[in-house]
C-alpha cells in the first residue's frame, strides 16, 4: 500500500470542518428537484425527470463529460475514466439517481422535491440516499480533471437509475457490460455504511461502519383459500383467522441468532472503544474469533435492539396483509407478505423451509414473490479496506473504523466478482434521528457532511493516482 500523500499543492489532509459553499450546495439542490422516483412498473418511469437530471449533470460537470467516456443503459450512466496503465482497473464507484416515493409531503419541513437550502442543510428526497453520492463523485472528478490529475488505473463511475426497485434495468446491465469487458477492479465502493454518532450503545466515539457486503432478500407470500359464506354462520376456521395464525407463528418464531465472522470482526475492531465489562467479554477469543462461550452471549445481547439484532439474525417482517371485502362476508381467500433479510450462512431455501416448519399448516400456501437474492460473499478486509478506513479517519478524525454488513439491498450485489474488495460506505456523520430520515420524512444532508463526502472522494482519487498499488491487491 502506498503511503498517503497529497498530489497537488492545494490538497490537504486536515479534517473537514467547514460545509460546502452556496454554489456547490445549489448543484445538489437542483438534482434534488428532479423527481426521479422509482416505480416497479416501467411504464410509469419518470423519464422526463431523469432526462432533466442528466442535462443538469452534463451542464454542471463539463470536464467530466468532455474527457470521460459515457455509456448509457436506459437512464443509468456508466463513465470510464481511462488510466495511464492500459487494461488495469483500480475502482468502480457506485451511486444511484433514483429515489423512493414520499408518503406524506405535508409532514415535511420543506416540500420533498423543492431542493431547499439553508445555512446548515440541503433538504429533499435523495439528499442522503443517494443523489449526494452521485454529485459528490462528479464534484471530485471535475476537480481532479481541473487539477490535471489522472488515475494510474482506470476508474469506472456507475450511476444506476432503478436501485430502489432492485436495479434490473440499470446495475444489472452495467455489471454485465463490465463482465463482458473482463473488468476486475481493486475496489468497489457503494452506499450502505456511514459514521454513526451516539448509535452504538456504550461507545462514546463516532463509529465508521465500512460494510463488506449485504444480507440477502426474500419476500414470502402466505395465502389461504376457504369456502367463504355469511359471517353469521362461520366455521371453525376462516381464511383471515388461519392466515393471522400463520403470520403470528412466523413472527413469534424468528430464525436463529448467529454471530457471523464479519460481525465478530466488527466487534473485535470496536473493542477498544467499549466500556468494561463488554471489552472483557469481547476479549474472550479463540483462533476463529469470539469463543464458543462468548459468541452466543454477545449475539443474545445484540438481539435486544432492532438495529443490532439485524446483524445477528435473518430478520422477519410481515409487511402486507389482505383478505375480505365486507364486514359480514367470510372471505374465500386471504394473503400476507413477509419480508426476510437473510444473514450470511442462511439462504432463500432455508427461509422457505423455516416458514414451513414453524407454520405447521398444510392449508397455508408458502411461496416466493418478487425478486430475491442470496447474501453476498464476504471477503476478509484487505488493502482497499485499509485505504477507505484511512481516508475516513483523515476526513473525520477520532472515529472507530470497523467492518459490518448492510441490512438492506444495494446495487453493489449485482457487481459480485468484479472487484477484489467491496466496501459500502460514505464518510457522513449521522445520529439515530438522521438515520430515520432516510426513506422517511425530512431527508436532508448537512453542508458539512456534503463537504466530507466530496473531500473523501477527492482524497480517494488522489490516492488512486499516487501509485500503481494504491487501493489494490497485487495482480
Amino acid at each position: 500500500m502506498a503511503e498517503m500523500r497529497p498530489i497537488t499543492e492545494n490538497s490537504t489532509l486536515s479534517p473537514v470542518t467547514e460545509g460546502v459553499d452556496d454554489e456547490v450546495a445549489e448543484r445538489l439542490a437542483v438534482a434534488l428537484r428532479c423527481v426521479t422516483v422509482s416505480t416497479e412498473d416501467p411504464a410509469h418511469t419518470a423519464d422526463a425527470e431523469f432526462v432533466r437530471l442528466a442535462t443538469h449533470l452534463e451542464t454542471s460537470f463539463p470536464r467530466v463529460h468532455a474527457e470521460l467516456a459515457l455509456t448509457t443503459f436506459g437512464h443509468s450512466r456508466l463513465y470510464r475514466w481511462e488510466g495511464t496503465e492500459a487494461g488495469a482497473v483500480s475502482a468502480i464507484l457506485l451511486a444511484h439517481q433514483d429515489v423512493v416515493p414520499v408518503d406524506d409531503a405535508q409532514r415535511w419541513t420543506h416540500p420533498p422535491f423543492a431542493g431547499a437550502v439553508d445555512d446548515e442543510f440541503i433538504w429533499g428526497r435523495g439528499a442522503i440516499d443517494d443523489k449526494s453520492r452521485v454529485l459528490a463523485v462528479l464534484e471530485a472528478v471535475e476537480w481532479a480533471l481541473a487539477a490535471g490529475i489522472r488515475p494510474r488505473r482506470t476508474i469506472f463511475l456507475a450511476f444506476g437509475h432503478d436501485e430502489e426497485v432492485f436495479g434490473d434495468g440499470g446495475a444489472v446491465r452495467m455489471a454485465e457490460y463490465l463482465r463482458e469487458q473482463d473488468v476486475r477492479a481493486d475496489l468497489l465502493l457503494d452506499e450502505g455504511g456511514v459514521i454513526t454518532d451516539g448509535v452504538a450503545d456504550g461507545v462514546d466515539r463516532p463509529v465508521a461502519s465500512i460494510m463488506l457486503g449485504e444480507k440477502g432478500y426474500a419476500t414470502v407470500r402466505l395465502s389461504v383459500t376457504e369456502t367463504g359464506g355469511h359471517s353469521s354462520m362461520p366455521g371453525k376456521q376462516t381464511a383471515v383467522g388461519r392466515l393471522a395464525r400463520a403470520v403470528a407463528r412466523v413472527q413469534d418464531h424468528p430464525m436463529p441468532l448467529r454471530l457471523t465472522p464479519v460481525i465478530s470482526d466488527m466487534l473485535t475492531r470496536m473493542r477498544e472503544a467499549l466500556p468494561e465489562p463488554r471489552r472483557r467479554l469481547l476479549g474472550l477469543t479463540d483462533s476463529r474469533g469470539l469463543s464458543r462461550l462468548a459468541g452466543p452471549l454477545v449475539a443474545r445481547i445484540m438481539a435486544a435492539g432492532p438495529t443490532t439484532e439485524a446483524l445477528v439474525r435473518t430478520t422477519t417482517a410481515p409487511t402486507v396483509i389482505s383478505g375480505g371485502v365486507k364486514a359480514n362476508v367470510l372471505p374465500q381467500s386471504a394473503e400476507a407478505l413477509v419480508n426476510f433479510r437473510i444473514l450470511p450462512g442462511d439462504s432463500v431455501a432455508a427461509v422457505l423451509a423455516h416458514c414451513t416448519r414453524v407454520i405447521r399448516d398444510i392449508g397455508v400456501a408458502i411461496d416466493l414473490v418478487g425478486p430475491a437474492s442470496e447474501p453476498s460473499r464476504f471477503d476478509a478486509p484487505g488493502p482497499a479496506f485499509d485505504l477507505v478506513a484511512e481516508l475516513a479517519s483523515s476526513v473525520v478524525p477520532g472515529i472507530v473504523t470497523t467492518t459490518g454488513i448492510v441490512p438492506g439491498a444495494t446495487d453493489s450485489r449485482h457487481y459480485d466478482g468484479l472487484a477484489a474488495t467491496r466496501c459500502n460506505f460514505a464518510p457522513i456523520v449521522l445520529t439515530a434521528a438522521d438515520l430515520e430520515r432516510i426513506h422517511g420524512t425530512d431527508e436532508r444532508i448537512s453542508r458539512l457532511n456534503y463537504a466530507r463526502l466530496i473531500e473523501f472522494n477527492r482524497r480517494l482519487i488522489e490516492r488512486l493516482a499516487a501509485a500503481p498499488e494504491a487501493g489494490g491487491a497485487p495482480r
